[in-house]
């Protein structure tokens, strides 16, 4: 009976409480928006329910899980996740014109999602064992543990699942002492080269051009960005349908289950990538900023618990955690809004789909697991 007391403490004890109760918030709202995206309870809403518990069973496990025990595996999931992914490129399965998919037998699993945790944690690992002795060879050598995985998934190719693992992994080279100064270059050639892109929109998005370092269903979506309505019924559909269901929503919101755009078939997707635009003509403007009060307030206990993380690899971790949860709801939002290129990235703890939820709960749990961590002195 004492163990069974003490093992109940245990469990209670780790979560923490004020990022568990944001959690709830979200997937009640997650629920009841995708509620009205599918409108009723059919599979699809059974479907999200279990995923949900699935995730929160995958937020504890992760959340009992002391940091140094984190830090000892990180190696071996890094291996296992290119081992995978490896297996993708050589055996993998195709659908809808990409290789993401690997069947195991057992179960048919997309190792991408895998490497959104295990590339921050082997690199929170590497800086946390090279601390105080950083070398510009350690940042080189971290800069090909991240463009492994990242060159893989890319090939597959899922530029979306790409981009996460790039910027959380990025993230834990940045926070590991990176210097600001390396970025400015990139940072100026990144904007001149947007700016060339719109410049001359009319002569690089020709068909009979090709962009060779991207597919040809990535470089339509980047013309679309710059004018859907080059092709209104086409490649443009998805992003003119998004900005019009957030634009008919106003200040005020249609109100639930009321948006025509969404339960007209108008918006593509309505339950995965574009959720955001069906609860946006639902609830509104205000709706939308109070969503995205909870995704800052979300990102922020991340960092908060970054900062009172007792070692390095927690710092890092917890750091690129929080950052990875910002990339998506930026990227997600920004596709649906039109100011960013249909990427296919879901919005966390909204968008339908197991996988994602699944990397979303164990992200949460190891927050939880390096917020409650407190070393043993000797």
């Amino acid at each position: 009976m004492k163990r069974v007391v003490q093992w109940t403490i245990k469990a209670l004890t780790a979560f923490d409480w004020p990022l568990f109760a944001l959690l709830i918030l979200m997937a009640v709202l997650g629920l009841v928006v995708m509620h009205s995206a599918v409108g009723g309870t059919d599979w699809r809403f059974a479907d999200q329910l279990r995923n949900f518990m699935i995730a929160f069973v995958f937020m504890w496990i992760a959340a009992m899980i002391p940091p140094p025990t984190l830090m000892r595996l990180a190696p071996y999931f890094y291996v296992i996740g290119v081992v995978l992914l490896l297996g993708v490129e050589f055996f993998g399965e195709t659908s809808k014109g990409a290789t993401r998919w690997l069947n195991l037998g057992v179960a048919r699993i997309q190792p991408s999602e895998m490497l959104k945790i295990s590339v921050p944690l082997m690199l929170a690992w590497y800086f946390h064992r090279n601390q105080g002795s950083l070398r510009i060879l350690d940042f080189f050598v971290a800069g090909v543990l991240l463009a492994v995985p990242f060159t893989l998934i890319v090939m597959q190719p899922d530029l979306g699942t790409a981009l996460l693992v790039f910027v959380s992994g990025f993230c834990v080279i940045y926070f590991g002492g990176l210097s600001f100064k390396l970025l400015v270059p990139i940072a100026v050639l990144v904007v001149a080269g947007v700016c060339t892109l719109v410049y001359f929109e009319g002569h690089i998005c020709r068909p009979d051009v090709d962009w060779v370092v991207l597919h040809e269903y990535q470089k339509y979506r980047v013309c679309t960005l710059l004018d859907p309505s080059s092709d209104p019924l086409g490649k443009g559909f998805h992003t003119i349908q998004s900005m019009i269901a957030v634009g008919s929503g106003g200040v005020y919101g249609k109100g639930y289950m009321l948006g025509t755009q969404s339960h007209l078939d108008f918006i593509p997707e309505r339950t995965t990538d574009f959720i955001f635009a069906v609860f946006a003509e639902e609830f509104g403007l205000y709706g939308g900023i109070m969503l995205l009060v909870l995704y800052a307030l979300l990102v922020v206990r991340g960092l908060a618990i970054a900062a009172r993380a007792h070692t390095q690899f927690g710092r890092l971790l917890a750091g690129s955690m929080s950052m990875m949860f910002f990339i998506y709801v930026f990227v997600n939002v920004g596709m649906v809004t039109g100011i960013l290129p249909v990427v296919g990235v879901p919005l966390p703890f909204m968008s339908y789909g197991g996988t994602a939820l699944l990397t979303l709960g164990a992200a949460c749990g190891i927050l939880m697991s390096i917020s409650r961590y407190r070393p043993v002195r000797q």
